[in-house]
């Protein structure tokens, strides 16, 4: 009989809900009871198909108890366990942006032990094997310290600090994320399989592995790996020596950039194999909700975001067994490459991640428009990510600020008023709207043909806003902040940016 990996010493359970409690056995075992002697409770587990499954009743926070797993004469006790609030943090690398190389990095890890925050760092391995084995092994909840936080997620831990100490309570956060990953990293093969919209991540990566065997993939980007490995070194001196040098310039003289590498069973920027090897390892660990930060690797294919992540959130909430399971989305920042062009492909991320906002239940949207960086795919400062995260938490989960505090300016209505002029009422004001030299900047105009104009008269009268174009005498659409990368201007008296918004339902590639 054992326990997963993810519960150990120091570890944090989920208050106020039903607590579960999971691991595998050889199929022999007649009885296995997990309790709480503390607090006087105790479940026996379900057994079945080599695996146990327990559940606790709903619990208040404590701050030191111990969990026991016993089957017959062998009894397993943790230790240092609280009962708290407990968040999955879950994305890409701006998730996985570790605390010490936060802007404000250095001076929370020397005072980071007075919080009362804990961590699990998900084992990041691309296959299932020995290699997870060991790393699961290894694996440990660990209370905040100077040099034990150093890996952890800066944003989750921006946000469980200040949770912590609203709700006075332990916070432990579960980070399950991996830089450069598309949301169809962090899903099983039939949800992909089922929506013809997204099968296409699935074709793609059945035709680039066709024919080849295991050991062959496996061989493949073993060889990547250590060509990677190299390529990086020569990078960095290049950027060291020359830190303007062309993105084309620097392969020419280093050679090419060759990530992702092969697609293949080893690769983890493949379909479905981060659910395999991540997320299906400690679902369904009790938790009160996921903090996602994601969304730069999918802008490929933009306008399907929306479909993948209803997809995503919809499978999680069946595998966590929790129709309520909270969702906190980070809407993505403003990012461009300086040789690249004006895609617009983030703004219509952008816009799927407010509609998921606007149409799945209990979910939140922290508008983080004004907190990228132009050139820099991942900003420095994660503090205001994070306290955006928290902000939706007290609002949309724990009913504890109202909106007003919390919630961006977002489109409400729109009309065309004396023939030329767009007027465009946002909801959740404040108490108005603020700006800096920057805030009439982004507002753009066009008449019946689509074809769109920067306004030259933007007028602020409260949540009104007036928008005029010369050249567009009749104007039937507007849209704000409808590109990749701007500067950012208008914000809500609260602090948050207005979130970016179009009125036409124009397909990105008809209008670009």
């Amino acid at each position: 009989m054992k326990t997963a990996p993810i519960f150990s010493d120091n570890m944090v359970l989920q208050r106020r809900s039903n607590i579960r409690v999971f691991g595998t056995c050889s199929g022999g075992e007649k009885r296995i009871t997990v309790s709480i002697p503390e607090l006087r409770v105790s479940a026996d587990a379900v057994i079945a198909h080599g695996r146990w499954e327990a559940v606790l009743p709903a619990l208040p926070e404590y701050d030191c108890c111990s969990l026991v797993v016993a089957c017959g004469a062998i009894q397993k006790v943790f230790s240092n366990v609280a009962i708290g609030e407990v968040w999955l943090a879950g994305g890409q690398s701006n998730m996985e942006y570790e605390l010490r190389n936060d802007k404000h990095g250095a001076d929370e890890l020397r005072d980071c032990a007075r919080e009362n925050v804990r961590y699990y760092y998900t084992p990041k391995c691309a296959m299932l094997g020995d290699e997870l084995a060991a790393a699961e092994a290894a694996s440990r909840w660990e209370p905040a310290s100077e040099t034990g936080s150093v890996a952890w997620s800066a944003v989750g831990w921006y946000f469980a600090k200040e949770l912590s100490r609203a709700l006075g309570c332990t916070v432990g956060v579960i980070g399950c994320n991996w830089g450069g990953t598309s949301a169809s990293a962090w899903v099983p093969r039939e949800v992909l399989a089922e929506n013809a919209k997204l099968r296409p991540y699935l074709n793609d990566y059945d035709r680039a592995v066709a024919g080849k065997s295991d050991e062959q993939m496996i061989a493949e980007y073993d060889e990547y790996t250590a060509y990677q490995a190299e390529w990086d070194k020569r990078i960095a001196a290049c950027y060291a020596e020359e830190p303007d040098i062309s993105w084309a310039d620097a392969q020419a003289k280093c050679g090419v950039n060759r990530y992702p590498g092969p697609m293949g069973i080893k690769n983890p920027m493949r379909p479905c194999g981060l659910y395999e090897t991540m997320v299906s390892r400690v679902c369904p660990y009790t938790v009160k909700g996921v903090l996602w930060y994601q969304g730069e690797s999918d802008d490929h294919r933009p306008c399907t975001y929306y479909d993948l992540m209803s997809a995503l959130i919809r499978c999680w909430r069946e595998k966590w067994h929790s129709d309520g399971l909270a969702f906190l989305i980070v809407q993505l920042p403003m990012f461009r490459y300086k040789e690249d062009p004006d895609f617009k492909h983030w703004a219509y991320i952008r816009e799927a991640q407010e509609r998921l906002f606007r149409t799945v239940k209990n979910t939140g949207l922290a508008v983080a428009l004004d907190c990228g960086e132009f050139n820099n795919i991942h900003p420095v400062d994660k503090s205001a990510v994070g306290h955006r995260l928290y902000l939706q938490a007290m609002s949309e989960v724990y009913s504890l600020m109202d909106r007003a505090e919390t919630m961006p300016p977002m489109l409400g209505t729109f009309e065309v008023r004396h023939g030329d002029t767009m007027v465009v009422c946002l909801d959740n004001p404040s108490r108005g709207l603020s700006g800096n030299d920057n805030c009439r900047d982004g507002f753009e105009l066009a008449g019946a043909d689509g074809v769109y104009s920067p306004a030259d008269s933007v007028e602020i009268f409260g949540n009104q806003i007036h928008i005029r174009c010369a050249q567009v005498k009749r104007p039937h659409y507007v849209r704000f902040k409808w590109t990749n990368y701007a500067e950012v201007g208008l914000f809500g008296s609260n602090g948050i940016p207005v979130a970016p918004f179009r009125t036409d339902d124009f397909p990105m590639e008809d209008r670009k």
